[in-house]
């Protein structure tokens, strides 16, 4: 049985139960939320999201009651990015790539090959980039709540060959995600991307609509993408953020001391998360590699060189605009 048809039959006999009912939590509340996510119930996004829930309930006296939905049990990524606007659901995590489709100034974390460490992500994400792109995010109608969580540096699988060099991606066929930077950049690369949801990732590799996709490692660990796929090119190639969202009139509902409350409660779950990812760094890839992914490293230079002598970076620029591109760039150095 596929992951995909396991994970189909679970959400049917469950009725998308959130994590907490299943549990058999019962909740008078004042104020009942919901928070979607879309990764596995064992990513860290979901154990530290149902941490600060468990919080802030408790520092609440049991007043805000937020059920967490993993899993895209409520919809795809781009079905959830409009419930979170309506209203439908009140939290929903996000990787900037995605949320570019609606907020285009958060694909500014995505451009490929800017960030080298995570000295230059936490220094941009907490300072003046961060504030940009919550700014921008709050401009469209709903609220960036709190500091951007880790979605990871983003590697490069594939089942039919190893990706080595630049030239491996000419004309190969690889799953990204709805998010219009990555298709650039694979675009620019020669390879041929195909935008697919997250939740057809597993059966897409499965039946070769694609040879290939790019995630984190830990994505690749909790959804067994290794089940389907044969090696791992760490090429590091795009830093994504996860982005907390917030509905404002959800919000805006709670009195003041609770808002401060929610927001001191996610802010510390975001710093654990992205603990638990740099741990996760370290151990992941022997993890997969015991499950038979094979490892492949790569000239992370070369890549850029290659994208470099494309127009991607002017095209990007010209995109994001002066402003933007600064506040990168003051992180990152020249790109281009």
């Amino acid at each position: 049985m596929t992951n995909t048809t396991t994970r189909r039959r679970f959400l049917a006999a469950t009725g998308a139960l959130p994590i907490a009912a299943m549990a058999g939590r019962a909740s008078a509340a004042d104020f009942t939320l919901k928070f979607a996510t879309g990764q596995d119930p064992s990513h860290p996004v979901n154990k530290r999201a149902a941490e600060a829930i468990a919080r802030i309930k408790a520092a609440t006296g049991g007043k805000v009651d937020i059920a967490l939905f993993p899993a895209n049990q409520l919809g795809s990524d781009p079905d959830l990015l409009g419930q979170v606007r309506s209203g439908a659901v009140d939290f929903f995590n996000i990787g900037a790539s995605v949320l570019a489709t609606l907020v285009p100034a958060a694909g500014i974390v995505n451009v490929g090959f800017a960030f080298t460490t995570y000295d230059q992500v936490w220094k941009a994400m907490d300072g003046e980039l961060g504030a940009y792109v919550a700014k921008k995010i709050g401009e469209t109608g709903i609220v960036q709540m709190g500091k951007s969580w880790d979605n990871g540096f983003r590697q490069l699988t594939s089942s039919t060959k190893p990706i080595k060099t630049p030239a491996d991606l000419k004309g190969f066929k690889i799953r990204v995600p709805p998010a219009p930077i990555l298709t650039s950049l694979f675009q620019a690369l020669g390879a041929g991307p195909s935008p697919i949801n997250f939740n057809e990732v597993y059966s897409s590799l499965q039946t070769k609509v694609v040879e290939g996709q790019e995630n984190p490692l830990a994505i690749i660990a909790t959804a067994k993408l290794y089940e389907v796929q044969k090696w791992c090119s760490m090429t590091s190639h795009v830093w994504d953020a996860y982005l907390v969202l917030g509905n404002p009139a959800s919000f805006g509902r709670l009195p003041k001391d609770m808002q401060a409350i929610v927001l001191r409660e996610f802010d510390r779950a975001a710093l654990d998360e992205r603990a638990d990812i740099a741990k996760l760094s370290d151990s992941l890839k022997a993890d997969l590699a015991a499950k038979g992914l094979q490892f492949v490293d790569v000239d992370k230079a070369a890549f850029r060189k290659a994208l470099a002598a494309t127009t991607f970076y002017k095209d990007w620029k010209g995109k994001f605009g002066a402003e933007g591109w600064g506040l990168l760039e003051k992180a990152v150095g020249p790109l281009g």
